[in-house]
C-alpha cells in the first residue's frame, strides 16, 4: 500500500493531534503519500481531503483536539453512505485509512471494510477509556490529569470552609477517569458505574469521616453512576454535611497532551501505518492497542467484541486508602 487517508472521528481527545504528526511523518518516511480527511467520515464522504506532508503537521504534537476536525454523521450509517466515502477516496487514490476514534468509529470501519473492502487500522483516540481490547486509550492520561488538577484546587477551599463536593466526571458506561483521578487524588468515595454504592453506604462514609472531625468530603462520581444533584440533596437531608456539586465537562476533553498520550500516540501512529504499509492484498481490518506495555492489533470484530476489562485490583485499593 502506497497511498493512505486518516482522519479523526468521534469525540475528540487530547493527543489526537501528535497521533496525526507521527502518522503523517512516519508514512511519508516510507514513500507513502498521505491523505488528511476533514471532519470525520462526513468529510470522506464529502470529500474533503487534502494532501499532507511533514510540514502539514509541524508544530501540533502539544495542541489538544484535531486539526483535522471530527463530527458525526448519520449517513455513513447508511449502505449508500458508506459506499460514497469509498469512491470519494478512490477517486483520489486512497488504498486505506488509519481512524482515530472510539468504539463507533471501530464499527464503521469495519463495516466499511465488510462491504465496500476498504482497508484501514484504527487507533483508540477516546477519554474514557472504554474499550476492553486495549489497556489505555490515546487521551485518557490527559483527561485524569486535568480531573485530578481539579480535584486538587477543590480540595483546598472545601478544607479551608469545611466543606465536602461531589466532582463529576466523564464516563456513562466507563468509570475509569472516576477511579484513576479518585484514587490519585485521595478521594474519600469514588462512584463508577461498574461498582454501584447505595446512598446508604455513601451517607454512612460521610458520617464515619464526621466523627474523625473531617468534613470536606470528596465524592468523584462518573457520570455514569448516579445524579449529583440528586446525590447532594440526599446527603445533605441525611448528614447535614454542606456539600457542593462541580460538573466538570468537556473541559476533560481539551488541553496540552501529557507525556504519556504524545508516547503512545507514536506508539500507535507506527503500528497502525507499519499494518498498511505491510498490506499488499488490500485485507487489513484491524485496530491497534496496548497491553501489558506493547503494543498489539487484532481484528476489528475481535476487539470490539472484548468486555470492559475493569479494574478490580485498584478499586480495591481505592476502597481501603479512602477511609
Amino acid at each position: 500500500m502506497k497511498s493512505i487517508g486518516i482522519l479523526t472521528s468521534g469525540g475528540d481527545a487530547p493527543g489526537m493531534n501528535a497521533c496525526i504528526r507521527a502518522v503523517v511523518r512516519y508514512a511519508v518516511a516510507n514513500g507513502m503519500t498521505v491523505f488528511g480527511i476533514e471532519k470525520g467520515y462526513e468529510g470522506l464522504i464529502n470529500g474533503d481531503i487534502r494532501e499532507m506532508n511533514g510540514r502539514s503537521v509541524s508544530d501540533i504534537i502539544q495542541r489538544g483536539g484535531t486539526i483535522l476536525k471530527t463530527a458525526r454523521c448519520s449517513e455513513f450509517a447508511t449502505e449508500a453512505g458508506m459506499k460514497k466515502a469509498a469512491e470519494s477516496m478512490r477517486a483520489r487514490g486512497i488504498e486505506g485509512l488509519v481512524i482515530i476514534g472510539g468504539d463507533g468509529s471501530f464499527r464503521g470501519a469495519r463495516e466499511l471494510f465488510e462491504l465496500c473492502g476498504v482497508p484501514s487500522a484504527g487507533i483508540p483516540g477516546t477519554i474514557d477509556n472504554d474499550l476492553a481490547y486495549t489497556d489505555y486509550t490515546l487521551g485518557f492520561d490527559t483527561a485524569v490529569n486535568t480531573v485530578l488538577s481539579a480535584i486538587n484546587n477543590l480540595r483546598d477551599t472545601m478544607t479551608s470552609h469545611d466543606l465536602a463536593n461531589i466532582v463529576e466526571v466523564m464516563g456513562r458506561h466507563c468509570g475509569d477517569i472516576a477511579l484513576f483521578a479518585g484514587l490519585a487524588g485521595g478521594a474519600e468515595t469514588i462512584l463508577i458505574p461498574e461498582k454501584p454504592i447505595s446512598e446508604d453506604e455513601i451517607c454512612e462514609n460521610i458520617m464515619a469521616n464526621k466523627k474523625k472531625g473531617k468534613l470536606s468530603n470528596i465524592i468523584v462520581m462518573a457520570e455514569g453512576a448516579g445524579n449529583a444533584e440528586a446525590l447532594q440533596k440526599v446527603i445533605i437531608e441525611r448528614t447535614g454535611v454542606q456539600i457542593r456539586t462541580t460538573r466538570l465537562g468537556h473541559i476533560q476533553r481539551g488541553g496540552t497532551p501529557s507525556m504519556a498520550d504524545r508516547i503512545l500516540a507514536a506508539r500507535f501512529a507506527v503500528r497502525a501505518v507499519d499494518l498498511l504499509l505491510a498490506d499488499d492484498d488490500l485485507k487489513v481490518a484491524k485496530v491497534v492497542g496496548i497491553r501489558n506495555n506493547k503494543i498489539v492489533d487484532e481484528e476489528y470484530s475481535v476487539a470490539l467484541a472484548r468486555t470492559n476489562k475493569g479494574h478490580e485490583d485498584l478499586y480495591k485499593i481505592a476502597k481501603v486508602l479512602c477511609t
